[in-house]
């Protein structure tokens, strides 16, 4: 009798405070898990580095081929996007351009790559999350790049939610939309804040695996807000 296929997953921005966690939950579960960002991440199965670069179609090239070559023929059971990345200014702001061009680079464009990926290299019933943001549902004066490319995120992913889309047939695209999560990077830029309302690494993580194994997955195309209150962290759809 073959031994069962290894459980795969792809984690993008896999170096990064909420990446780095879904890579250890994964891993703590005998699961193939591969990174895929600007830094190696040691406690990964594999790697891919993205090298910065200025055209959205060289690093596109690169990491779809770095992916092809690390994978083959075999297929992941997730896809897990969570680069990303914030910045405030309003339209007046002298950083404006600036702003939004990092936004794009942060959150557009790995969510576009992280997309493709999937159409190629996910299994059928397989999943892809997104990371959107709840500030993205409505206007952002005060972080206009922010809410921008969040806006842009949650509509990719509504457009993945549809037919003909492709996505393997039977597969999920979910977009989360946290309002702040409780990494070292948010606590030390904001020491008085109350973090009962800020949602732990670890809850995202456990939802991950949840929808990956097939547990309360949410319908392809779903934007699920990620609301923590008082300590208590809880999901809910996003009706536009």
């Amino acid at each position: 009798m073959a031994a069962a296929e290894a459980q795969k997953v792809l984690v993008y921005g896999g170096r990064g405070a909420l990446g780095s966690k879904i890579v250890d939950y994964f891993k703590s579960r005998n699961w193939w898990v591969a990174s895929i960002d600007m830094v190696e991440n040691k406690d990964a199965s594999a790697n891919i580095i993205v090298k910065m670069s200025d055209s959205f179609t060289e690093q596109t090239d690169q990491v779809t081929t770095d992916v092809g070559n690390l994978l083959g023929e075999q297929k992941v059971d997730a896809i897990l996007c969570v680069a990303g990345g914030w910045a405030g200014g309003s339209a007046k702001a002298k950083s404006f351009y600036k702003n939004c061009d990092l936004m794009w680079k942060q959150s557009v464009w790995t969510s576009t790559i992280a997309s493709h990926l999937a159409t190629k290299h996910l299994k059928e019933g397989g999943l892809l999350t997104l990371a959107g943001a709840k500030a993205g549902l409505a206007g952002t004066p005060g972080m206009v790049a922010y809410g921008m490319a969040k806006a842009t995120v949650h509509q990719l992913c509504q457009s993945l939610g549809g037919d003909n889309s492709g996505l393997p047939a039977g597969s999920a695209a979910v977009a989360i939309l946290p309002v702040t999560l409780d990494t070292p990077a948010n606590r030390a830029s904001m020491p008085n804040a109350d973090y009962t309302s800020w949602t732990p690494l670890d809850f995202v993580a456990e939802t991950f695996f949840d929808w990956t194994t097939g547990k309360s997955r949410p319908k392809s195309g779903s934007l699920i807000q990620v609301i923590t209150t008082a300590g208590k962290s809880e999901l809910v759809p996003a009706h536009l």
